[in-house]
């Protein structure tokens, strides 16, 4: 991608992001992001085909980077020399806590549940190679557990416990779930 296409999908995000403070996902049109983030409607469709696209492209830039191949050490935070499954999901816990602002909006609105969705089947994805065999428990739902539990730990941090660090919440994790 170009710098003139990541300043454009940043309009977009930070558009689609302040709109959902005010209104709820439903509500939310693409016109509504079009005005917000001052763009063409064949920009935002060039992009996106719809909100439910922009919404899941959101979450998928939010966490990509994290489980790639070269992690470079970041500004607030250098996981480059931590490779454990467990340093994975803590740098997804500081992601989302620098993400905040955005975050917070998407998970005050109906469109939490859609972004759930979103989140789950990108977790699914990560945990499914990480999980390790455990005798007679399934593991269908040994991965269901682990995601969900997952899931609902990051919903709980960001429903008002924002309080706990990144390391904290990886670690009420890791010591209630065993994967």
């Amino acid at each position: 991608m170009d710098r003139r296409q990541k300043k454009t999908r940043k309009a977009i995000y930070g558009a689609f992001t302040r709109l959902l403070e005010t209104k709820s996902y439903s509500s939310l049109t693409v016109q509504d992001i079009i005005d917000e983030a001052d763009i063409g409607r064949s920009t935002f469709y060039a992009h996106f085909e719809t909100k439910d696209e922009l919404l899941r492209a959101m979450c998928t830039d939010i966490f990509d980077h994290v489980f790639s191949d070269e992690i470079m050490g970041e500004a607030h935070h250098d996981f480059s020399d931590r490779n454990s499954f467990r340093d994975h999901i803590t740098h997804i816990l500081y992601h989302l806590s620098e993400e905040q602002h955005s975050i917070r909006g998407i998970f005050s609105g109906e469109c939490g549940e859609v972004f759930m969705r979103f989140f789950r089947e990108y977790l699914y994805k990560v945990f499914e190679s990480r999980l390790t065999d455990d005798g007679d428990i399934p593991r269908e739902y040994r991965l269901d557990h682990a995601v969900s539990s997952f899931a609902e730990t990051v919903r709980w941090w960001q429903s008002g416990h924002s309080g706990y660090t990144p390391d904290e919440i990886s670690r009420f994790y890791f010591e209630s779930v065993r994967i």
